[in-house]
This record gives structure tokens, C-alpha cells and sequence, in this order.
């Protein structure tokens, strides 16, 4: 324990001793430069590092995770899943996985026989299955028959573009970048390896993009390859049913809600639906809807991080950026960091000036602390209840660390830096006459006394010229202390020998004493009134030694005692 006591008293010496030099050279002004320092580094946040001021990944999972208002999946979207269960009952008749194509084949044939919207396969045919030739045959015959099916490419690091002699014009529904200038070098894409889904046109991107700590939050519109726009699945899908597709590289997904959210059906249960002569499932079961042939089967690997699960089939992804395009409710955020990096010097500079002018420091911390909750609140209710998401963890976090520097410092330096007029007879000069006014107040309405003292309190600051300290003692004081309620305190001091002075200090607080019930009405708030009041002077120091807080003790208590008085 005695060393734990050494170690907090040379703490707290270093801090005091650190915190009082500063004061001596800076005094307020440190907040303000503290302020340009942050600033500083905000600025090269924006410009280079991309960590603090679009620290949107972390409070949009929170947010998103934690929503109280989901919105909710769309019924017309429905995913034929390959689950473990459709793999394990297919197994005894088609093997383990990749089935012959001939199963999709059937599928999509009978499939089609019901009229969907469209059927979007998340599964990607890149290679042609040797052992059945004429199995592949005839899927590519029963896709050239649709005018609705769509299929994923797969687009590889632009690294792998010079090992590649596949070039943009040679794959359909690729088209140059508006006011790019596009070249038609060689790129990197695994296609379908089926021509009828190539010639279709009908094909589009279905990567998935990480954030760098590995966790997908949105789904990509296009790649840019070339000058070339790439689209993804879903937007070239939304370009052929008429959706608005956002001029983004990317969108920000509204999720659902958490794995499994879509209206889901086996791919084996309804497959083998298909082949019985008496069919149990209803024969419009796909009618109009946009059915997503993919894998929720884990040992397909088709699993991802998200925002609101650390595993996510990619299919529900697939989904979700389908939803989202249909509906045009993917999250927006500002499109630039300078919206954040402007109201990040707002809180910042509001802060500093605050500080810098010492406006009511308790208040302030309470309204801080406050407007800090305010905001990260105001972030949750607009992804709830609208599809904007104003990021604001970063600006309240950066903030937050300003204020607590700019605390730590004010605490240091609280003795150092006070300027009223009992402090400085602390510190310096001789022996001095105080003159002290105690002013009692009641109120009809105990919860209102503090807020009528504050006011008060401005008012009576604004009366003379001499310096003078102004407190209020309000009502929050328990046990022998309770009799110190409701008090207004004004102190003036002047050098022993100044006689003018005292003189002038002395028709100032016969003033104030006159002027203090026309006060009292212009600052009343619940029926206050002016119970006593009394102003006591009395000489202040020894031996012509400046004042201690004995002296002032001394004086403060025999005004209270004239006051109570009868």
C-alpha cells in the first residue's frame, strides 16, 4: 500500500507540476491549440489514412445488428437451396456434388413451365463435365430455350488480366465506362461454360468484397476493368426488370435480418417434387417470383462474414443486394468524407470555444456528456426508421478523446489558471479588507431555485465595475450543509491601505443590496423571493501577509451569522 501511495502522489505531483506550467505559458489557449492539433490529424485522416473519420464499419454493424425496426424480405424472392439435406438425398442417384447438369436441367425446364420472374443461378458452371458430355448438352439447350435466367461470372484480381485471352468485347453485356476511354485488353474472367448462357448476355459479376477486417457489408453495382463496366448479378438483373440501379460502384446492404431470413426452399425436395406423376407442391409455387438457385450447404464453402452474422450464406447476400435494388432501400451514407470531416470540426471546435471561454464547466460537461449520446441516438434512429446512415462514431469517439485530453488538463491546472478575486488574494499581494453580501432566497417551487440562482447569478455579475466573485450555493446540499441552501455569495477585496478603493466597493455592494429585489423579479421563475440579506467587511491577512483560507472561512462565517440574525 505505501508504495501504491508513493506511486499516485508522484502521479499526481507530475501532473500538478506539468498542468501548472503549462497554465503559466498557455492558459486557455491550450484548448484552442489542442484543437488545431486534432484538426491536423483529422485532415490527414481524410486525406491518407481512411481510420478515424470513416469509422463506419464498426458502428454500422452495432446499429444494423441491434435495429429495432427490420425491414422485411421481400416474398417474391425466393432461393431453391442446395442444402446438406438435397446433397444427401441426392447422392444415391447422382453421386457427391457437382451433379450432372442434366439436374438442372430438368429443374429449370420444369421451372420455367410455371412462369417466374426470373431465375438467377448463384452457382457458377465454369467447367465442362467430361464424363457426361451429353448431360451438359442438354442444359445448354434448355438455357437457350429461357429469356429470364441469369448467371454468375466470376471477376478475377486485375493481376491475373495479362495471363488471360479472354478481351471485354468478346463477352456480351459488357459495355464501355461513361467518359472513359475503354481499351480491349485481354481480362481476367471465368465465364459459364455453357454458350447459351454466354450468347444470353445475361450474366454479371457475383463477388463478394470483403472489408479489410474480412467482414462483407456491401454488395458491388460494377467492376471497372479497362474502361469496361463489369455488372454485378443484381444489377444487371434490376437493368433488365426496370430498377433504378444506383451510378455507385457500390451499395451498403440493408439487411433483413440474420442467415435464413428469405422464404427458403430444399432444391431436392422440390426437385424430386418435379419428377412424380402426382406433384404435392402446388404447380404456381414459383409464379412471378425470382427464384435463387444457390447453396447454403456449409461444406460448399459458400459462407461469409457480415455485418449481422459471422457466417452468412452467400446466396442470402445474393439476395439481400436483389431486395435491395427492387426496392431502392439500400443504406446511403455521404458519398464523401468531407460531410463527416464538417461535422467532426463542428463537435471539435464547439468544444474547444467552450472550454476556451470557460462557459459554466460543470453545465457544460453534463451537456457534453449529453449531446454525445444525442448523437450516437441519432445515428440508430435514422437506420431504423430510414435509409440514410449518418456515421457519426467517429466524430463523437474523436471528440470524446478530445475532451477528456482537454479535462485532464483543466484538472491540472484548476488552481494555476483561476482568476477570481478570492483566488488571487490567495496567491499574491498583502493583507486585505474583503466585503462580502450574502443574499437568501425562497421559492414556492424547490426543483426551480436552481435554474432562478443561475439566472440570477448572470444578472448580478453584470452590475458594478469593481472585480468581483459571484457563487450560488443551491439547493443540493444534505445534513449540517443544508443550511447553506438557496445563498447568493458576492466577494470583493481591495490592499489594506487603498482606501478609495474600499470606499467604492463599499456603495457598490449598498447597490446591489438596493437594486437586488428588482433582480430577483427579472430573474423569478417560479415565485422566488428575497428572504434576508446582509454585507459584512472585514480585514483580511496577518502582518501584512496575503489572506489564507482561514481568513476568508472567518469572513464568510460571520456574515452568515449576521444573516441568520433575528
Amino acid at each position: 500500500m505505501k508504495l501504491a501511495h508513493r506511486l499516485l502522489r508522484a502521479y499526481t505531483g507530475v501532473l500538478l507540476g506539468v498542468g501548472g506550467y503549462l497554465a503559466r505559458k498557455l492558459h486557455h489557449n491550450f484548448y484552442l491549440l489542442l484543437a488545431g492539433v486534432f484538426t491536423v490529424g483529422v485532415l490527414l485522416d481524410v486525406l491518407f489514412v481512411h481510420a478515424i473519420v470513416d469509422m463506419r464499419h464498426r458502428g454500422y454493424d452495432l446499429a444494423v445488428k441491434n435495429r429495432i425496426v427490420v425491414p422485411a424480405p421481400d416474398l417474391d424472392i425466393v432461393i431453391v437451396d442446395v442444402n446438406e439435406a438435397s446433397l444427401a438425398a441426392l447422392a444415391k442417384d447422382y453421386g457427391r456434388w457437382p451433379w450432372p447438369r442434366q439436374v438442372f436441367g430438368e429443374f429449370l425446364e420444369q421451372l420455367q413451365a410455371q412462369r417466374p420472374q426470373a431465375v438467377v443461378f448463384d452457382i457458377l458452371f465454369s467447367d465442362a463435365d467430361v464424363f457426361n458430355p451429353d448431360s451438359d448438352a442438354y442444359f445448354n439447350e434448355v438455357v437457350a430455350g429461357t429469356r429470364n435466367t441469369y448467371f454468375p461470372l466470376l471477376r478475377l484480381p486485375a493481376a491475373n488480366d495479362a495471363l488471360s485471352q479472354l478481351k471485354p468485347s468478346m463477352v456480351p453485356g459488357l459495355k464501355p465506362m461513361p467518359g472513359m476511354q475503354a481499351e480491349d485488353r485481354p481480362i481476367a474472367l471465368v465465364l459459364p461454360f455453357f454458350k447459351a448462357a454466354v450468347d444470353s448476355g445475361r450474366l454479371g459479376a457475383h463477388n463478394i468484397l470483403p472489408d479489410d477486417d474480412g467482414v462483407a457489408r456491401a454488395y458491388p453495382l460494377h467492376h471497372v476493368a479497362h474502361g469496361w463496366r463489369v455488372p454485378s448479378l443484381p444489377a444487371r438483373l434490376a437493368e433488365d426488370l426496370g430498377w433504378p440501379v444506383p451510378q455507385r460502384s457500390e451499395i451498403l446492404l440493408n439487411w433483413r435480418g440474420p442467415p435464413f431470413t428469405y422464404r427458403s426452399v430444399s432444391f431436392a425436395d422440390v426437385y424430386q417434387d418435379m419428377l412424380k406423376k402426382e406433384r404435392q407442391r402446388p404447380q404456381d409455387e414459383f409464379k412471378g417470383k425470382i427464384v435463387i438457385i444457390g447453396s447454403t450447404a456449409p461444406s460448399l464453402f459458400d459462407i461469409k462474414a457480415t455485418s449481422v452474422a459471422r457466417q452468412f450464406p452467400g446466396v442470402e447476400i445474393l439476395a439481400t443486394a436483389v431486395d435491395n435494388l427492387k426496392h431502392d432501400d439500400h443504406i446511403r451514407v455521404p458519398a464523401s468524407r468531407w460531410p463527416v470531416f464538417l461535422v467532426t470540426m463542428l463537435l471539435l471546435w464547439g468544444t474547444a470555444w467552450a472550454l476556451f471561454r470557460n462557459v459554466e464547466p460543470e453545465r457544460f460537461a453534463r451537456f457534453f456528456g449529453f449531446s454525445q449520446v444525442g448523437l450516437l441516438a441519432v445515428s440508430y434512429l435514422t437506420i431504423n426508421f430510414t435509409n440514410f446512415y449518418l456515421n457519426l462514431a467517429g466524430p463523437v469517439l474523436l471528440v470524446f478523446a478530445y475532451f477528456s485530453v482537454a479535462k485532464l488538463y483543466a484538472y491540472a491546472t484548476a488552481k494555476a489558471l483561476e482568476r477570481n478575486v478570492v483566488a488571487q488574494t490567495l496567491r499574491e499581494g498583502a493583507s486585505v479588507v474583503a466585503t462580502m453580501a450574502v443574499f437568501d432566497f425562497r421559492s414556492e417551487d424547490e426543483l426551480a431555485l436552481p435554474a432562478f440562482l443561475r439566472a440570477l447569478k448572470k444578472e448580478v455579475e453584470k452590475t458594478g465595475t469593481l472585480p468581483k466573485d459571484v457563487e450560488m450555493l443551491r439547493g443540493s446540499q444534505r445534513g449540517i450543509w443544508g443550511v447553506l441552501d438557496n445563498l447568493l455569495v458576492v466577494s470583493w477585496a481591495c490592499e489594506a491601505d487603498d482606501a478609495a478603493t474600499q470606499a467604492a466597493i463599499g456603495r457598490e455592494a449598498r447597490a446591489l443590496a438596493d437594486q437586488m429585489p428588482a433582480l430577483v423579479r427579472a430573474a423569478r421563475v417560479a415565485g422566488e423571493s428575497l428572504r434576508g440579506q446582509v454585507v459584512h467587511t472585514l480585514a483580511l491577512g496577518r502582518g501584512g501577509q496575503h489572506p489564507t483560507e482561514t481568513d476568508w472561512r472567518e469572513i464568510f462565517a460571520q456574515t452568515l451569522e449576521k444573516l441568520r440574525a433575528p
